[in-house]
């Protein structure tokens, strides 16, 4: 019984009138090619089945069946809340709106649970709140370089007086 497992054979039939290198070339082709296709469609069938999770397609999020509302976020920084949406497990979509001058996303999205949604959108707008209230790189930089002008000057008036 292990030897017939162990010693697989596969028999291929070819109509020829001449059975040369290219013709059994071409059979064995012919055959992985079918070997592959079978593969895809079987492939298919169990990712039918599959319903996804997290960040989606717009048209994949509707197909489900279930209620699916919006939001408009102006700002162009959706990284954030990418992975506030994840660690929640909010299934959603984003849409880019290219009307308007500065870029508006559409976030659909869908949670079978209201709290994880509610929560997910409140450190979301959390993170945004902390974030607009503390200056940015660039301004604490300016101002850092002011502070050393200033500095500077002041070590250079107080030589002159001491001499």
């Amino acid at each position: 019984m292990q030897e017939e497992v162990e010693n697989k054979t596969l028999t291929l039939m070819v109509n020829g009138t001449r059975f040369t290198g290219r013709m059994f070339k071409a059979a064995i082709a012919k055959y992985m090619a079918h070997r592959r296709e079978v593969k895809h469609q079987k492939q298919q069938k169990q990712d039918a089945h599959v319903i996804p999770h997290g960040k989606q397609t717009v048209k994949q999020l509707i197909g489900q069946n279930q209620g699916v509302s919006n939001i408009e976020i102006n700002d162009p920084s959706i990284r954030e809340f990418d992975r506030i949406a994840r660690k929640y497990g909010v299934d959603y979509a984003i849409k880019r709106d290219r009307s308007s001058d500065p870029p508006k996303f559409l976030i659909f999205f869908k949670s079978r649970d209201a709290d994880a949604l509610t929560s997910a959108f409140n450190e979301y707008a959390g993170k945004k709140v902390r974030k607009a209230s503390r200056p940015s790189v660039l301004q604490r930089l300016a101002s850092f370089k002011e502070r050393v002008k200033n500095t500077v000057v002041n070590r250079e008036k107080r030589k002159e007086r001491e001499r």
